[in-house]
């Protein structure tokens, strides 16, 4: 064994507690080497462990449903959508590295998440994101802000498009508490026949171990793994090196995984992302309940001079950890060959659990696979919690002293322009939307829609979450969260099937961020429950904060849908004149946690809106039996900005093809509260007058309320005598307010 001596002081550097360390000689018998004890602080991680919130994460529904797997069990969830297909797809955040470096954070993020997917076997055939950023107005950091914004965008797109999947959807929002932690949210979606699906797991004592891919370096060794928890909040000494991506590479490696897969050479395949070779041989060996041996003077190195400590722990990219069957290596480097990769063997399977790691002729390491691992014996622990004392300030709130505006058309103007609710038009331009020609619905929409070729089948996703709901109540925010998503892509004609979850917190030693961690969770696990749609994976990312800043608890949900026939597809905007207008739902008038409140009246306070999950549900349902039965022209949620600013999206979100709207609405509280209030459960439609019946008919049977609002006609926005806006301005403003920001 390397005989350097290792000392309770070099583990807390490292990130590990005294009670780990502890653990650690238990586990060993004796005292680490140092190259062991890197090994264990990045298996123990928040980041590779979920340490903090393994507990909370297995109330959630993680099995049932369609899903093919459980959560947890595969690089990425995988759920079956009939006529033996399968969809793979997953969110992860890369929030730490993009705040450091944005560009590269945000490009290598996407690089990882793709990964996760073809490791699946399956074919990536559409990205998301989620992005939140500091203000980029009126702000001493704008400048800086602008620039994170500005990076990341070009990150995303440019390792997007030269990968070739297509961008279709994401979400931005910019509030001040993002300032100093920037979250880069992506999401992966691939499709893959049932059969051909890989897994993540060792086995075959004796079959040989596999790096393949681009060669090993030094960029990301503290990276997005401890050094972006704990170590990175106390220490800059040990900020993350930048790890740096090459999306043609990924391209070529995507193509070689997936011709290995199929050739039946492969028994595992697993991402080397965060941790490197540590990650994927243990996890590997653990789930197999075999171990690896392996040695390092075999790895292909871009620095000779790496330590086994760097080379177990380089986060470099474009890399896979692969299991061969013995006797099929030269199918495997023949095909890796092919396409210009390295494929060269490290190690072998052996039948001990037990990770062994050599290098220069030293054993380094000699580690329990199964003592590293989530499930296995990385710690658990159970945080404290405590009721924040903030929301004692914002519940106690009285909306009726607001000053009542005037003029509603300026309110109205003002809300449509402003950057969390104006069309993202300048960030959906740098993505490359419509490769592989599946893309149906484009960005900008409820939800966005991939055609899968050779079938009737589409897939609607998107990604959600309002982190103002979720600081003013956890539990109903991360309900909203679940039930938001649903809805947006219901609003298509998708049926829900499943979510995959990113949850961004601060710190899980704080009691009060700890409880917007659990009763988010607790949200989020009754809402898919309730909806039926279990959870496949993701992420947690924890210690999101600064010294002056603290995150709003954002939990973002990838939600996937189901269209089982492409062609009764439904968007947004409306479609023509004459057409009667429908408001389902509650007509309700909240304004806890809007956008109105916030940026009319620099107000954050009251409750987050209420969410009652039977109403939500059957709207839901009746919103697909609208679809199915092509009764409706369009469907639009009520979200942000509340029904005006609805309306005003219905009318212009095609440019090619608008139309105003007369609208008349019986007021029965306060005029800007019923307009621009963010009540949930709510969607306007748009339908044919000969369809009038059907529609009632059924929003009885499914017990929605429905309200004839109003007609498709002229080219304004009118709301009664109280808005009369001109559709050209409405344009203008809705689409050009983020690019005038940015010049």
């Amino acid at each position: 064994m390397e005989k350097e001596i290792v000392d309770l002081n070099a583990a807390k550097e490292l990130g590990l507690n005294d009670e780990e360390y502890s653990r650690i000689l238990k586990i060993l018998g004796r005292t680490p080497t140092y190259t062991e004890l890197g090994i264990f602080s990045v298996m123990w991680s928040e980041h590779c462990s979920y340490k903090n919130s393994i507990l909370q994460i297995k109330t959630l529904p993680r099995s049932g449903g369609k899903l093919l797997v459980s959560a947890g069990e595969e690089n990425a969830g995988l759920v079956d959508i009939g006529d033996g297909l399968a969809v793979a797809f997953k969110i992860e955040s890369h929030n730490h590295p993009s705040a450091v470096e944005p560009y590269q954070g945000a490009a290598t993020g996407i690089g990882g998440i793709l990964r996760d997917i073809f490791t699946m076997g399956a074919r990536p055939v559409a990205a998301l994101n989620s992005l939140r950023f500091g203000k980029i107005t009126d702000d001493d950091g704008s400048e800086r802000n602008k620039f994170l914004f500005k990076n990341v965008v070009k990150g995303i797109g440019d390792y997007g498009n030269c990968f070739g999947v297509p961008t279709i959807s994401g979400e931005v929002y910019f509030e001040e508490c993002y300032q100093d932690n920037p979250l880069v949210n992506a999401m992966a979606v691939g499709i893959v026949k049932h059969g051909e699906t890989a897994t993540a797991t060792a086995s075959g004592v004796g079959n040989p171990v596999f790096i393949v891919g681009s060669s090993t370096g030094k960029d990301g060794i503290h990276g997005a793994t401890f050094a972006s928890e704990e170590i990175s909040e106390k220490s800059e000494s040990k900020r993350p090196s930048v790890q740096v991506g090459d999306a043609f590479t990924e391209k070529l490696l995507l193509e070689a995984s997936l011709e290995a897969i199929k050739s039946g050479a492969v028994v595992g395949i697993q991402d080397m992302g965060a941790a490197g070779i540590t990650c994927s041989s243990s996890e590997m060996s653990a789930k197999g309940n075999c171990g690896m041996e392996i040695n390092l003077d075999l790895v292909l190195l871009r620095d000779k001079s790496m330590s086994a400590y760097e080379i177990m722990l380089s986060e470099s990219q474009e890399r896979m950890l692969v299991v061969v069957e013995k006797g099929k290596e030269e199918i495997a480097k023949k095909i890796f060959s092919k396409w210009d990769l390295n494929c060269v063997q490290i190690g072998n399977v052996i039948e001990d659990n037990r990770i062994k790691i050599h290098y220069k002729k030293i054993l380094e390491a000699d580690i329990p696979a199964s003592e590293l691992v989530l499930g296995g014996g990385a710690p658990v622990y159970k945080r404290d919690v405590k009721e924040p004392e903030y929301l004692k300030k914002t519940r106690n709130f009285d909306s009726s002293v607001l000053t009542e505006p005037e003029d509603l058309n300026q309110v109205l103007l003002k809300l449509l322009g402003a950057p969390n609710i104006a069309n993202k038009n300048w960030v959906y331009q740098q993505y490359d939307t419509q490769v592989r020609t599946n893309t149906s619905v484009m960005p900008g929409g409820d939800a966005s829609v991939v055609r899968i070729k050779k079938t009737n089948k589409a897939l609607s996703l998107k990604v959600d979450c309002n982190s103002k709901y979720v600081y003013l109540n956890p539990y109903k925010g991360g309900m909203i969260a679940v039930c938001e998503s649903a809805r947006n892509v219901a609003c298509t004609g998708a049926t829900p099937l499943a979510i995959t979850n990113c949850l961004n917190f601060g710190d899980p030693y704080n009691p009060e961020m700890y409880y917007q961690f659990t009763e988010a969770v607790r949200g989020i696990g009754d809402a898919c429950r309730f909806l039926g749609t279990p959870v496949t994976g993701g992420n947690v990312s924890f210690y999101n904060l600064s010294k002056d800043y603290a995150v709003f608890p954002t939990p973002v949900i990838g939600m996937l849908g189901l269209i089982e026939d492409y062609r009764k597809t439904v968007t947004s905007n409306f479609k023509k004149t004459n057409d009667l207008v429908y408001l389902l739902g509650n007509k309700n008038s909240e304004i806890g946690g809007s956008e109105y409140l916030n940026l009319i009246h620099n107000i954050l306070k009251g409750d987050a809106p209420d969410i009652e999950l039977q109403s939500e549900k059957n709207l839901i349902d009746l919103l697909i039996i609208l679809s199915k039965n092509k009764l409706i022209n369009s469907a639009h949620d009520a979200a942000e900005g509340g029904l005006a600013i609805a309306l005003a999206e219905c009318c212009i979100m095609d440019r090619n093809n608008k139309i105003g709207v007369k609208v008349n609405i019986d007021f029965k509280n306060r005029k800007d509260f019923e307009l621009f209030g963010e009540s949930q459960s709510r969607v306007i439609i748009s339908a044919d007058v000969i369809n009038k019946e059907q529609i009632e008919d059924l929003s009885s049977i499914y017990s929605v309320p429905i309200k004839k609002i109003g007609l498709t006609t002229g080219d304004s926005l009118r709301i009664n005598s109280d808005i009369d806006i001109e559709i050209e301005e409405l344009e203008n403003i809705y689409f050009n307010s983020i690019e005038k920001i940015l010049m």
